[in-house]
């Protein structure tokens, strides 16, 4: 499955939709997409994950530098996610402390 990346305005926040696998081959587009994002002034960005089948270390190893430049730029980045095996990866690794994570988009403002 390939990956598809969209963004939205909900409010003062943008939202990165991600559907698909984020992996080695797949994660340039996504670091490419937040690196725009970011540098445009989108500081209040949230990446939706609900539509990832797959995420490995790679994609991982994205979302973490997407946070850094973020907050490089005085901003932040959150996640919204409710698969229980890409949790679990969140979990394992330490980083469910490191980013905010969401169990639904309508739970970001609420």
């Amino acid at each position: 499955m390939e990956l598809s990346l969209s963004s939205s305005n909900v409010g003062e926040r943008t939202v990165l939709s991600v559907a698909g696998e984020v992996d080695v081959y797949s994660a340039p587009q996504l670091r490419d997409r937040l690196t725009d994002l970011i540098d445009s002034g989108d500081s209040g960005l949230v990446v939706d994950l609900s539509e990832v089948s797959f995420l490995d270390s790679t994609g991982i190893g994205t979302l973490v530098a997407g946070l850094n430049r973020a907050a490089g730029a005085g901003g932040g980045l959150s996640l919204v996610c409710n698969q229980d095996r890409i949790l679990k990866l969140f979990r394992i690794t330490g980083l469910e402390g490191v980013f905010t994570i969401y169990p639904t988009l309508g739970a970001v403002d609420a």
